[in-house]
């Protein structure tokens, strides 16, 4: 057993242990996660005894800086004007996964499994949340690109953002009737809500104070202490004024994100050299924790919170995706891909095993919780893999002619009733979509140059007016479908179903003509691929068809790396 005064060592021996067994168990196919739980548990008290529970808590501000870390991770992935295109369907998404995945697991303990309510309100709380780090690490691994991924990553933040939300409620509920009656005082139901507010107000104000400071700054070394001021600061002041570190965290993310979108070098992103060591000795602790003698009827609660919470993410994933009329594929798969659970279910877990208000439930809700863990992290990357695999969008990171269009830059609702107005619609659209140095008069007046030389209208329904611009290293653009068509003086008489804008550097005089010769050859001439496009439903059926290898394959050619 270690001297608990020897935090270096502790340290040490706890990161040798989560790197190893991470290392080993993806050599399986598991998520290194599962594997450093489990290395906690052969090291802690329920079986190697290396350190005691009292050695573990020298370790707690470790852990909450990697807590808050991880908020802050899965706060920057939510940049709203991105995800404005998919804003339907993750609001239903959301909404139904916050509603019956709780709902299901807190029914299925209810019924069959021999908790109080308030236990099992936590457990279904918990339930919500998906792990980041893993459904990251599967989409990356994959090769995966697309409406499916951005709706996957979009969702997996904002069911952890409505996880904490909910489960500082439950919390409070929960001790309310945990309370023995002699001893309630009359509850504060408005200080969770009050806890709350302060919490995104906080994270907030930091994520501001942190992007104010760091205009000017460009040395790698600042950005990286200022931006471990933020997390420590953000930490620090919530566990001092009884908020939440999670909450808080996340919203700092989230303010980075939307604030400044494209400064990656500030906030977690400093921190990625190293940021798999943190969360790897968040885990090992975590799983030291584990006590053996709760694991038997844990395991059984912990089955039960496995199987409610598959049931309802895979409900919810259907029906949200329906009522959003969302493509099948994303009807079918989105739920079985929201099952890894990780990161925000161990830190939720240990909010409750280190509060004294629910200290006769400690070491039931920590075996439930690793157990479901455990459970969730071996089943869900299968599970998100299949999920990605025939939701078409593995693979797509290998750079094709026609991957500068995607359900960002796509509207189904292209207007004219000039050919200048509907072409100005889309470079608004481009120029909202991506950060170029351009405004958007200025960029008209290009593309109406080249349109006085040379009508846009192919023909059979489509437009391909086009600029070249004197910067940047990429072909950007948008694509715009009118299911009445537009009537703009096409050769062939006929209406307008189809316009892409096409907006290439003028050091990419071959890729240009790549682009244009792709576009006119597939949607000019083939008859299958204009009745299904020109009467698209939404942003996300025509990436889904414009990336279909069945259609496509002969013309949006791999690129060889530039």
């Amino acid at each position: 057993m270690l001297d608990g005064s020897n935090i270096l060592l502790m340290l040490a021996i706890v990161l040798v242990a989560g790197t190893v067994s991470g290392l080993l168990v993806r050599m399986v196919g598991l998520p290194s996660v599962t594997g450093q739980i489990v290395a906690g548990v052969l090291l802690g008290p329920s079986v190697a005894g290396v350190m005691t529970l009292q050695n573990l808590h020298a370790l707690d501000p470790f852990v909450d800086f990697a807590l808050g870390l991880m908020a802050v991770a899965v706060g920057s992935h939510l940049n709203f004007r991105r995800l404005r295109v998919a804003r339907q369907r993750l609001a239903m998404l959301l909404l139904l996964e916050s509603v019956l995945t709780p709902l299901f697991v807190f029914g299925g303990l209810m019924l069959f499994g021999d908790v109080s309510w308030s236990t099992a309100l936590l457990l279904a709380t918990i339930a919500i949340s998906t792990a980041p780090a893993t459904v990251l690490a599967i989409v990356r691994e994959t090769g995966s690109r697309g409406p499916f991924v951005t709706t996957l990553v979009a969702a997996v933040a904002l069911n952890n953002l409505a996880c904490i939300i909910l489960f500082e409620l439950s919390r409070t509920i929960a001790g309310i009737g945990m309370t023995p009656p002699g001893m309630q005082a009359a509850p504060n139901l408005w200080l969770p809500f009050s806890q709350i507010a302060q919490s995104i107000l906080l994270g907030a104000g930091i994520g501001l104070a942190l992007i104010l400071t760091t205009l000017r700054i460009v040395r790698t070394d600042r950005l990286t202490v200022l931006s471990l001021i933020a997390i420590l600061l953000t930490t620090g002041l919530t566990e001092q004024l009884g908020l939440s570190v999670l909450l808080a965290c996340l919203t700092l993310g989230i303010t980075i994100a939307n604030v400044t979108p494209d400064r990656e070098e500030i906030g977690h992103r400093v921190f990625e050299s190293f940021e798999s060591a943190i969360f790897a000795v968040f885990f090992v602790v975590a799983g030291m924790e584990l006590h053996f003698e709760s694991l038997t009827h844990g395991g059984v609660l912990a089955g039960i919170c496995f199987a409610g919470r598959l049931s309802g993410k895979v409900l919810a994933g259907y029906l949200g995706m329906t009522l959003a009329g969302a493509t099948l594929r994303l009807r079918r798969w989105i739920g079985m891909a929201l099952t890894p659970q990780a990161g925000l279910a161990v830190g939720l877990m240990l909010l409750v095993t280190e509060d004294p208000a629910f200290v006769q439930i400690h070491e039931l809700f920590l075996a439930v919780v690793l157990a479901s863990v455990l459970m969730n992290e071996m089943v869900g990357p299968v599970l998100t893999r299949i999920g990605l695999k025939y939701s078409g969008d593995v693979g797509r990171e290998r750079s094709r002619v026609l991957d500068f269009l995607s359900e960002h830059n796509i509207t189904t609702d292209l207007r004219g009733p000039d050919k200048e107005s509907a072409i100005r619609q889309l470079v608004k659209l481009t120029v909202d979509v991506h950060q170029i140095p351009m405004d958007v008069d200025s960029i008209m007046e290009s593309v109406l140059q080249a349109e006085a030389a040379a009508s846009s209208c192919v023909g059979s329904g489509l437009a391909l007016p086009h600029a070249r611009l004197p910067f940047g290293d990429r072909v950007i653009g948008a694509m715009g479908i009118s299911r009445e068509g537009l009537h703009l003086d096409a050769p062939d008489g006929r209406p307008v179903h189809c316009m892409v804008l096409i907006l290439t550097p003028t050091s990419m005089p071959e890729r240009h003509l790549q682009v244009l010769q792709a576009l006119a050859a597939s949607i000019g001439r083939d008859r299958a691929i204009q009745q299904q496009l020109y009467h698209i439903d939404s942003p996300a059926h025509a990436d889904e068809l414009i990336h279909a290898d069945r259609y496509f394959e002969t013309w949006n050619d791999y690129l060889d790396d530039d």
